[in-house]
């Protein structure tokens, strides 16, 4: 009888799809009908059922001889009869062997893994969810096992009302504004100007992009029981593939593969190998011999590669709702973000190159930098021991016009202009990512309760208390537990950053000693430009240090988080970023640091210079500044650090892969390629990084900490991000599409935790150029000099012809016979005047050597200290106020968008109403019609 009842149950569900029989009109003795008419379908589907509930060692039995098996629901079967199924479902690798049904999500496991019985038990489970399955092996290797999942209607219906998932019910309705006729007639003039001027180049064509229902429809949960207010045209296409991908996915972290409490979900089972790789399938090839402007897009894939990763768009917009239909909201908001930052970058890129540009039409009128080439009599101090030689400061003109190129008098806005940028990006960012959420329906969305990690529960699984959200027992960290493990991580993360701080000092010492060595070498050019070689060589040097750091951070990071034993995966994710950036920040930018703050500082003055160990002594600053050699840090790190990172990024996978066909092609001839089904191709792509999408937001976030925090010393800074930028869109494009197996679809709100630390590199931004104008430039010695010391003081002018006699003004006199024996030039400089140099010159401010104090401090100094100082402060105010004055002049919800929102929400309780009115009557109706009436019914 059991059955009978199972048989009668499961084709009330199904009969419907009989195109002779319509549900609303069957009775029971109909039903009885049918059954008799296609008994012997039943009887056979049955027979068929019995031996898949039977399972064998690891279901290997169920393996096709040809290597295809099916071991599919009855349902799908009864579904397919009487109907034909096109050929190249069949063959393209994306559907069941019946054509019908599509492959929602690949398992991949091999079979001389020993982890057979949770694979079995996990396996049966999904099938009593109702999940239908296949089992393949490979074409390449038989002991590779693949297992498609496809997830029918009914489990689709019942998943997607328990996640909530927001789908598409009404076509929106846009209401226009009632303009003037004024308003009208200024419109179609301003419309007849346009039509001679080019159709936006940079909007993609609309006849290439498909109709994405979604983004013109009204959305709302999904429910079973309102199911006829949701537009279902075909109940396969109804929920996209990413959207189908994801609910199996929540199933699979869900199923058990093993008796006892927490022996559940996918992840476990891939983290201790009984799976190899789980993945849902890419929708075919992205490439086609037919051009997509005359025969259309194969598919969403093929899609996306001609409109967003090929090079030849690489100056038109994002199909961002294409993305984040195949790919997610995650990875959607990440490319929404990177091309926000880029466009914005545009108005920097700008501002910066006006600020070189200005420098180089007015190098000319400089007046120092005239001075300088001019000095011919004046002779520099040599600026190492022993085999550094003095030098004339005219031979240093090349270097102060390049300084001149980006420390002029447009340093200053530029740097207040790029403190308001960063605070205008990110406010203008927040109302971006709330029209990108209302788009997507991400704004009412909230995360689920996430799992507890594998790890955490097996660590503390002794320990439970009840879950204040769930009411159920969990596993619990003590109190002392928990901040020890965060006392020893934060010791780790202080011995790491001294680390850090160790290869910085050996980046010095390296400084000191080659310079000697470089201004001894026996090539005239490296002899003669000893500073900038030893300068170029550091940075060099530095950059592979920093690289090879970078490796070992990352194993640090792993283990310091891991030994946290964070609760969650959000939590695991948010502390191994936060280690990371910190880790990487301090890495990158610490030798940067040292040259703009701490280089030539603390040298002391001729006769007592300052040395470390007593032994060497400390690099000082080139006759025209130490700004040469921040520019020089800033430019060769950013150049190497963006095609490095660019390389990684999409050279890594490219070989890789190129690698693994041609093992293929050895082994299997050149055509055989082409025939592996989808689910082999995927497979042979490389996965995507274990961290998701961290190293990508890693790269940007550093080098939008590179493009604020020095820009002041490096206006070209936002012009080298913003080019590195065009190509990474389309580099990370590229490797989405092509290169990458399809990620798992995954739903966020914003950037995470990243925002924040972007907020915290707007901070650092305004104090650090600050600094950089204050200290490591010329302009505050400048100002002071023309304003109280030059020929315009009191005179409230401040043009290039108060500058004259800035040069000798910054320069002290040194006596010659006072040098130290160690620091004491071979050379007497004698081939400058044909008799033994008397006097030498360094940049300070300090008295001259027959006066009361010898090298004292002048008054100038001080008067310079406190300028600075005085500048820094109002700087930091006033930045400060304009960005919080921007923030708050800013709202993170832009008006129209809110008026939308109220007057969506207002219209979807309205057609709510009106749909559930019109089925009652529509009932209403019906019951009179059949002779059926019922009292005190409603409406």
């Amino acid at each position: 009888e059991g059955r009978e009842d199972l048989q009668v149950n499961r084709l009330e569900t199904q009969i419907w799809i009989k195109p002779d029989i319509q549900k609303t009109d069957v009775d029971f003795s109909e039903i009885l009908n049918a059954i008799q008419e296609i008994a012997k379908d039943v009887n056979i589907f049955f027979d068929e059922l019995e031996g898949v509930n039977s399972p064998s060692k690891d279901d290997d039995s169920l393996l096709y001889q040809g290597n295809l098996t099916s071991t599919s629901d009855d349902a799908s079967r009864l579904e397919v009869v009487g109907e034909e199924v096109p050929d190249k479902n069949k063959t393209n690798g994306l559907y069941f062997r019946d054509g019908k049904c599509r492959i929602d999500y690949i398992l991949v496991y091999r079979k001389s893994n020993p982890q057979t019985e949770k694979r079995e038990v996990f396996e049966r489970n999904i099938r009593a969810e109702g999940l239908q399955m296949e089992k393949e092996s490979s074409l390449t290797n038989s002991d590779i096992i693949f297992v498609k999942l496809h997830a029918p209607w009914e489990v689709l219906g019942k998943y997607a009302e328990l996640m909530n998932v927001r789908m598409p019910f009404r076509r929106k309705i846009y209401y226009l504004h009632r303009r003037y006729k004024f308003m009208n007639r200024i419109e179609k003039q301003i419309s007849r100007f346009r039509g001679w001027l080019p159709r936006k180049p940079m909007k993609l064509d609309k006849e290439t992009l498909p109709d994405l229902e979604e983004n013109d429809c009204y959305t709302a949960p999904f429910s079973q029981q309102r199911i006829h207010h949701f537009i279902i045209h075909n109940k396969d296409t109804f929920f996209n593939n990413a959207t189908r991908s994801r609910i199996v996915h929540h199933i699979l972290q869900r199923v058990k593969y093993e008796e006892g409490k927490n022996k559940i979900g996918l992840n476990r089972l891939l983290s201790n190998g009984s799976y190899e790789a789980a993945f849902p399938l890419h929708e075919g090839s992205y490439r086609s011999k037919n051009s997509i402007k005359t025969h259309g897009a194969e598919n969403h894939r093929h899609l996306l590669y001609e409109c967003w990763a090929s090079w030849g768009v690489w100056y038109k917009y994002q199909p961002l709702d294409l993305v984040r239909r195949y790919f997610g909201e995650k990875i959607g908001l990440y490319f929404a973000w990177l091309g926000w930052y880029t466009g914005m970058l545009f108005p920097a890129a700008f501002i910066g190159l006006f600020v070189f540009l200005y420098g180089v039409t007015t190098l000319n009128h400089c007046q120092v930098s005239k001075e300088v080439c001019q000095a011919t009599d004046i002779i520099m101090c040599p600026i190492c021991d022993k085999y550094c030689p003095f030098m004339r400061l005219s031979d240093s003109c090349i270097y102060a016009k390049v300084t001149h190129l980006f420390d002029n008098g447009a340093t200053v806005f530029f740097a207040v202009f790029m403190a308001v940028w960063a605070t205008v990006f990110l406010e203008f960012w927040k109302r971006r990512r709330a029209v990108i959420a209302y788009d997507w329906d991400l704004i009412d969305w909230e995360e689920e309760e996430e799992e507890i990690r594998p790890q955490f529960e097996a660590k503390y699984s002794k320990k439970e208390r009840m879950n204040p959200i769930s009411g159920k027992p969990e596993p619990y960290q003590a109190f002392a537990d928990k901040c020890s493990r965060l006392i020893v991580s934060a010791s780790g993360i202080f011995f790491m950053i001294c680390v850090v701080i160790a290869a910085v000092f050996g980046i010095v010492i390296y400084r000191v000693v080659t310079v000697s060595t470089f201004a001894a070498f026996k090539w005239a050019l490296i002899r003669n430009n000893s500073q900038v070689a030893t300068t170029g060589t550091a940075v060099c040097i530095n950059f592979c240090i920093i690289m090879l750091l970078n490796v070992l951070y990352e194993k640090v990071a792993l283990f310091l988080t891991n030994l946290e034993q964070p609760r969650t995966e959000s939590e695991w994710e948010n502390s191994f970023t936060l280690k990371m950036f910190l880790f990487q920040f301090v890495n990158l930018n610490s030798s940067t640091f040292y040259i703009a703050f701490f280089l030539g500082r603390f040298t002391g003055h001729p006769g007592a210079y300052l040395r470390l160990i007593n032994r060497w002594r400390l690099e000082e600053c080139h006759p025209s500044g130490c700004l040469i050699d921040l520019c020089m840090q800033m430019g060769i790190i950013m150049v190497l650090k963006q095609t490095w990172n660019n390389f990684m990024e999409l050279g890594y996978p490219l070989i890789q892969n190129w690698w693994t066909r041609r093992k293929l092609r050895q082994e299997y001839g050149p055509q055989r390629k082409t025939s592996f089904p989808q689910w082999e191709k995927d497979y042979n792509l490389q996965p995507m990084n274990a961290y998701g999408l961290f190293d990508e937001y890693l790269e940007m976030i550093l080098q939008f900490g590179f493009t604020t925090i020095f820009v002041a010393a490096f206006p070209l800074a936002p012009l080298l991000a913003l080019l590195n930028n065009i190509i990474e869109i389309r580099l990370d494009a590229y490797k989405f599409v092509t290169q990458w197996r399809r990620p798992l679809a995954s739903r966020a709100k914003d950037i995470g935790i990243w925002y924040g630390i972007l907020e915290g590199i707007g901070i650092l931004s305004v104090i650090t150029n600050a600094f950089v104008i204050a200290v490591t430039s010329d302009f505050i010695p400048r100002l002071v000099y023309a304003y109280k010391y030059g020929p315009c003081a009191g005179q409230g002018e401040a043009g290039q012809k108060c500058m004259v006699g800035y040069v000798n003004a910054s320069l002290s006199v040194f006596l010659v016979s006072d040098f130290e024996n160690r620091s004491e030039p071979t050379s007497n400089g004698s081939e400058f005047s044909g008799s033994p140099l008397k006097y030498c010159r360094y940049r300070d401010y300090r008295d001259p050597p027959h006066s009361p104090v010898p090298y004292g401090y002048t008054l100038q100094f001080w008067h310079v200290l406190a300028a600075r100082l005085a500048f820094i402060i109002v700087f930091e105010h006033l930045v400060f106020c304009i960005k919080h004055l921007i923030s708050y002049l800013i709202p993170d919800l832009p008006k129209d968008l809110r008026d939308r929102m109220r007057r969506e929400k207002y219209l979807i309780q309205e057609m709510m109403y009106e749909a559930e009115l019109e089925r009652l009557q529509k009932e209403r109706k019906e019951r009179k019609k059949n002779g059926k009436s019922y009292h005190n019914e409603w409406p």
